[in-house]
């Protein structure tokens, strides 16, 4: 009976292999050990053979893993060519949404990375959520998106990668007659008598609203009901004062027409966003090392991330803040690296 070899286990296999350091490993995949070292049984039990041996002190390779090394590494080198984006296409990179704003992450390291290589052609698409984007992705009419990826049901996550690239702080739009319009700020507390829109009815965004019920889980809160999503600004600005209710996002959005947007703090919650893209070397060639070359695209908008990050301060929660314990784990490899 034929065995499906996902390429994700050659890849723990080969990075454990060269490194010789299960958390320098997880951390270089951006994933967390025990993931890895699932997948490293996963790969010896198809395999029928032990890979790698692993003490307190060190990791090295058995006989078998000497012998699969050379082997996997040309595997993963074909599975990049057959998926490398044609000569020539443009790199198709998914905003979420065509509104802009003053501090949008996603327009903000499109416009980088345009700015530092303008001979390739780098081309935003507006797919409403990652919830969609996660659908092109996969089927390779589409490159990059960002958002937030804990969001997106197991089996999908399994066929994308993602790298960190932004702690984005959470706001409401508020229509300027609401009672908590006024506040310079709204205190998670303040809520507990005003439900919050999630975008609950938005098939595009479910990764938000699957944000959003662990936010208004952890905090005691209420979400509103599901409601036919508005598109566009005018639509949103219309939609908030028809309902009244608060609508959860994220601070450096753009200005709406009769609606104010209010940072929430106490604690200040946080999404981490990701730059999201298909899984394996040819979709995310060089995304894990900014240093290295571009090759579609790709690389430059996560080098651009970085860059940017770096800057600004983009990963470094402030003291106190609220992450969902997904989030937490997706930083724990970084944090981990920088710790070694």
């Amino acid at each position: 009976m034929p065995v499906d070899l996902h390429p994700r286990l050659l890849r723990g296999f080969v990075a454990t292999a060269e490194m010789l350091h299960f958390g320098r490993a997880a951390a270089s995949l951006h994933i967390a050990q025990q993931a890895l070292s699932r997948d490293i049984r996963t790969l010896e039990q198809l395999l029928g053979r032990r890979l790698l041996t692993r003490t307190t002190r060190r990791v090295a390779l058995t006989a078998a893993g000497e012998q699969l090394l050379p082997q996997a590494r040309r595997l993963l080198a074909l599975q990049e060519e057959i998926l490398a984006p044609p000569p020539g296409r443009p790199v198709l990179v998914d905003l979420n949404s065509a509104v802009s704003g003053e501090d949008l992450t996603g327009e903000r390291i499109l416009a980088a990375a345009r700015a530092a290589a303008p001979e390739l052609e780098l081309l935003a698409r507006y797919h409403g959520g990652l919830a969609a984007a996660a659908r092109e992705l996969i089927a390779g009419r589409l490159d990059v998106s960002f958002g937030w990826f804990a969001g997106l049901p197991a089996a999908v996550r399994e066929r994308l990668d993602q790298r960190p690239v932004r702690l984005e702080r959470l706001a409401l739009m508020l229509p300027t007659g609401h009672p908590l319009a006024g506040r310079g700020a709204v205190r998670l507390a303040e809520l507990a008598d005003h439900p919050v829109d999630i975008c609950a009815g938005n098939p595009a965004t479910t990764e938000w609203t699957a944000f959003g019920e662990r936010l208004v889980a952890a905090h005691g809160l209420t979400a509103a009901a599901a409601l036919a999503p508005p598109v566009g600004v005018e639509e949103t600005a219309r939609y908030l004062t028809r309902h009244g209710v608060p609508m959860l996002t994220t601070l450096g959005g753009p200005e709406l027409p009769g609606v104010v947007t209010r940072a929430l703090v106490d604690p200040v919650p946080l999404t981490l966003v990701s730059l999201v893209c298909r899984a394996g070397p040819g979709g995310v060639a060089g995304v894990g090392d900014p240093g290295a070359p571009d090759r579609s695209g790709i690389a430059l908008l996560y080098r651009e991330a970085v860059e940017l990050g770096s800057r600004e301060g983009w990963l470094t929660p402030p003291s106190g803040a609220w992450l969902t314990a997904e989030d937490r784990l997706l930083l724990a490899p970084r944090s981990a690296a920088g710790a070694a």
